[in-house]
């Protein structure tokens, strides 16, 4: 990385049934369309840079978890589902002017054999510490900061 910014980290949450790390493994890569919380796409806008990592979090599902690997492929630039009538991510008040939501893209690095449970990270959430959003009560985030350190320690968790 040119720029000299340390790489980052992050986990990203996904419905497997809407987009699946096996969706991205097909594509490649993925416009990150339809944040519509204001901190994630704050995370996107502000703190994302290409080359980050992300964690590819299946939730909503019969066994959520940690799926596979992603990273940040572009920068941050108007989601253009807010501007789309017929999306269900369509907002009135967002304009070319003055958008309201942005996405980066998603580009797929590798998918796990077997996925690292929710229930094995809640195993380990001393190890992870009290700032891991996932496992905090009343975090339901899509787009969530991950440090080295807990990047490190669920990695190491990946089923062998």
């Amino acid at each position: 990385m040119s720029t000299g910014k340390r790489k980052r980290y992050w986990l990203m949450k996904s419905e497997p049934e809407d987009f699946s790390i096996e969706d991205l493994e097909r594509v490649g890569t993925e416009p990150w369309t339809g944040v519509r919380n204001y901190q994630a796409r704050n995370f996107m806008r502000d703190g994302m840079q290409v080359g980050d990592g992300i964690l590819f979090y299946h939730s909503n599902c019969e066994v959520p978890g940690i799926y596979g690997i992603a990273e940040v492929a572009s920068a941050a630039y108007p989601d253009p589902t807010q501007f789309e009538r017929k999306s269900k991510y369509f907002d009135a008040k967002a304009t070319l002017e003055e958008p309201r939501w942005m996405l980066v893209d998603v580009g797929f690095v590798r998918r796990f054999g077997a996925p690292v449970t929710l229930a094995a990270i809640r195993d380990r959430a001393d190890a992870l510490g009290e700032e891991f959003a996932l496992i905090r009560k009343g975090t339901r985030l899509s787009v969530l900061p991950v440090t080295a350190a807990q990047w490190k320690i669920l990695l190491a968790m990946e089923p062998k």
